[in-house]
């Protein structure tokens, strides 16, 4: 039947341009320039998919599902994340994802694994998932061309962008010179997706790399597969030169023991022809040690072994030139002793804890998919005060095992990781691969096992790259496209192994005529079109998120710049647009607190009152909605205090709030500093002194907090005419701005001045 046909072609293609176009989805307009233009391109294509899928099955009369080995294990992830989502601290947040990037979310799960039975259901075949991998392949070489060249400051997104070819378009923070991350946003993210292609595109290399033996006994390469084997040989060696440009340590670790698992399985399925194939392995291995040699490895240790550092041992040093006197401005700080940014396994190490810490809090159903972000405040360790990142936003916990314990308790990770062992176990029993168990069993039965030895190779690679992603994901996170082939890998392999029997499949009714024989009524045409329609409201809806969000970017870029008038008009559009969406209405709420204050100094009253009530209107229904979220809390004490500025009445309402966010972020200094600030302009230096001392507690070298306490200790010292009488508070306030010349900077005017006036110094 030719509707089928069209139906089967859409799916295949739709498969086709998610493998392709999602590695390289990118937009200069959007709030987040990668990951959230990377979901919306999943979902919408999803959705093509699903409703080709879905009319396929209303013209044939019949629900077909495929059955896998995966059906108990991600039946019982989905659950627990539908479970999580619906105990969660913020549901909205839950279901839709962390704004901006939203995969993690519950709608991203439940594509996941719909993408997941649509390929097992209507592409279960060997050709399919052949054409897959080369479509993979074309889009990964895109990407790792893209990126190559900004390591040398030359970046083909800021031509696209800005029409420079060059790295303007980046801040010093954000540098690709330093490490590359090309189409996928950010180094790791990179380094994740190229070390899943490595060993893929090695294993295409291994299998077309075709070595014959001549009847006079001489090797002969077979020209049909040479050049084609050459280019999965040079896409390999490509993809693993950008991973080292991306810097990143863990994948890089993750990238050399997943091409360990390679090499080790790809000896033991030619063991009886090592002889005849060992060549075209040999001239992987050393590719990959020369491309390490010359170009260094993310890990310092080991670039001792580099180009670099071994030619320094026979060119003759310059004399070295003479030492600068050091600046005592310039010295590090006496307390943390860092200079730079701290370590990021340091760092981690905190990030780890908290996410522990709310485990402990919220042991079986965590706090809610994608709800780290604020979590992490309630059970922040007090050390993270400490680092260069102590006032960053961390919405993941920087460890997919740890991220999901969080946020989905034991039922979230346990069936997680019942996803990963239920898949790899096959791979480690006798009945399947068990050269993976020992080099002493015997595999002469492998080769009936699997209907050609090419197969085993490309499984072969295919699990490398899944070992690479578990190992990643250790010391990351995961984005959309290593979620993509976590639940797409197990597909290709269950395929290409033919682990999937259709008389399992789910089939309802069991009989149906043959396709050929089906006469399609007008109410499988009404089903088909209603699917369309709702398929194209879905995909307007999608649409108009994306508008929505472009709107909502660039207001909140002009509100970072102090253009509040003309962020005020794309704030009301992107909420007019997605009402639904907390963010929008958050920025909205304190773009208006700001213009209301404006007005009424310009005395303009009304106006200001329409605009103040306006923004407590928004900000109200924020907080109702999401009374868990540290983020919109401060967005309340920025629009109270805001308007407290015009009118004292507001204040209270500033400090209630804080209060409010120091309950959620007990251990957050920045909270508590500002907490001890409000209390002071509330006429309250006990308060204030008290919240100030627990500030420098959490964060022994924050520098504005030891200046306000001494200043406050100072208010308690002395009486309205300024005679000290509280001899005690006078030494207190000494002994903090003290603290700051001898620990923090010896040259701080603002202590020296201080100080000066109080006839300290």
């Amino acid at each position: 039947m030719k509707i089928l046909k069209i139906c089967d072609k859409i799916i295949e293609y739709s498969f086709y341009l998610i493998l392709f176009l999602v590695p390289l989805a990118v937009s200069s307009k959007t709030f987040e320039l990668f990951e959230f233009n990377k979901m919306w391109l999943t979902f919408g294509l999803t959705i093509i998919l699903g409703a080709s899928w879905f009319t396929k099955m209303i013209f044939q009369k019949r629900i077909f599902i495929q059955r896998t080995p995966l059906d108990i294990p991600i039946m019982l992830f989905l659950l627990s994340q539908i479970i999580s989502t619906i105990f969660s601290l913020d549901s909205h947040i839950s279901f839709w994802g962390y704004y901006s990037r939203f995969n993690g979310g519950l709608l991203s799960t439940l594509t996941y694994i719909f993408i997941y039975y649509a390929f097992v259901s209507n592409l279960n075949g060997i050709k399919f998932v052949k054409r897959a991998i080369i479509i993979s392949l074309s889009s990964a070489v895109i990407v790792a061309l893209w990126g190559f060249p900004s390591h040398f400051g030359y970046d083909p997104t800021c031509y696209a962008f800005r029409g420079t070819f060059d790295v303007s378009c980046w801040t010093d923070a954000f540098q690709p010179r330093a490490r590359i991350f090309s189409t996928l946003g950010q180094p790791d993210w990179l380094a994740s997706y190229l070390a899943i292609m490595i060993p893929v595109s090695a294993a295409l290399f291994l299998i077309n790399f075709k070595v014959k033996k001549k009847d006079n006994g001489e090797l002969s390469i077979s020209r049909k597969t040479f050049l084609l084997s050459i280019g999965f040989l040079l896409f390999s060696v490509l993809f693993y030169i950008d991973l080292l440009y991306t810097g990143s340590r863990s994948v890089f670790a993750a990238s050399i023991i997943s091409l360990v698992v390679l090499v080790l399985g790809y000896i033991l399925i030619i063991q009886k022809k090592v002889a005849l194939k060992f060549l075209s392995l040999a001239i992987f291995i050393l590719l990959i040690i020369l491309s390490t040699f010359f170009v260094g490895t993310p890990v310092s240790g080991l670039n001792k072994f580099s180009y670099q550092e071994v030619t320094k041992i026979f060119i003759k040093q310059k004399a070295a030139a003479p030492v600068a006197p050091v600046n005592p401005a310039d010295k590090p700080n006496k307390i943390t002793g860092e200079m730079g940014g701290t370590d990021s396994g340091k760092i981690r190490s905190f990030v780890w804890q908290g996410a522990i810490n709310i485990w402990r809090a919220n042991p079986i159903f965590g706090t809610g998919v994608e709800t780290f972000a604020f979590a992490y405040y309630k059970h922040k360790p007090p050390g993270h005060n400490l680092t260069s990142e102590w006032d960053y936003l961390y919405n993941k916990a920087h460890n997919e095992y740890l991220n999901y314990l969080a946020t989905t308790g034991v039922l979230g990770l346990g069936s997680y990781l019942l996803i990963i062992a239920w898949f790899l176990k096959s791979f480690f029993t006798k009945r399947h691969l068990g050269f993976y168990l020992s080099f002493i069993k015997k595999v002469e039965d492998l080769i009936h096992r699997f209907p050609e030895q090419e197969n085993q190779i490309l499984i072969l690679g295919l699990l490398s790259g899944y070992i690479s992603i578990l190992i990643g994901n250790f010391f990351g996170f995961s984005v959309v496209i290593t979620n993509i082939y976590f639940f797409l890998i197990p597909a290709f392999i269950y395929v290409l192994r033919n682990n999937l029997e259709k008389s399992r499949a789910l089939v309802f009714p069991k009989n149906v005529k043959d396709p050929g024989q089906i006469k399609i009524s007008s109410g499988q045409w009404v089903g088909a079109t209603i699917t369309g329609i709702i398929s194209l409201y879905l995909i307007l809806l999608l649409y108009q998120f994306w508008t929505a969000d472009k709107a909502y970017a660039l207001g909140y870029n002009l509100d970072r710049v102090n253009q509040y008038q003309e962020a005020y008009p794309l704030l009301v559009d992107a909420v007019s647009r997605r009402d639904g969406e907390p963010v929008f209405r958050g920025e909205l709420a304190v773009n208006t607190a700001v213009l209301a204050s404006a007005f009424y100094m310009q005395k303009d009253s009304s106006t200001g009152a329409k605009l103040a009530q306006e923004a407590i209107d928004l900000n109200n229904k924020v907080i109702s909605e999401h009374p868990n979220n540290l983020i919109f809390w401060k967005d309340r004490v920025r629009i109270f205090y805001t308007l407290s500025q015009v009118d004292k009445q507001y204040l209270p309402v500033a400090l209630t709030a804080i209060i409010k966010a120091s309950e959620l972020a007990p251990t957050d200094a920045k909270v508590t500093y500002n907490l001890g600030l409000l209390y002071g302009q509330s006429d309250d230096p006990q308060k204030a002194v008290a919240a100030l001392e627990k500030t420098v507690n959490l964060k022994r070298d924050y520098r504005d907090a030891y200046y306000a306490l001494g200043l406050y200790y100072r208010t308690l010292a002395v009486d309205k005419n300024g005679q000290v009488i509280n001899p005690e508070y006078a030494q207190k306030a000494k002994g903090a701005m003290n603290f700051i010349l001898q620990n923090i900077n010896e040259n701080d005017t603002q202590a020296k001045d201080a100080l000066k006036s109080w006839g300290m110094l």
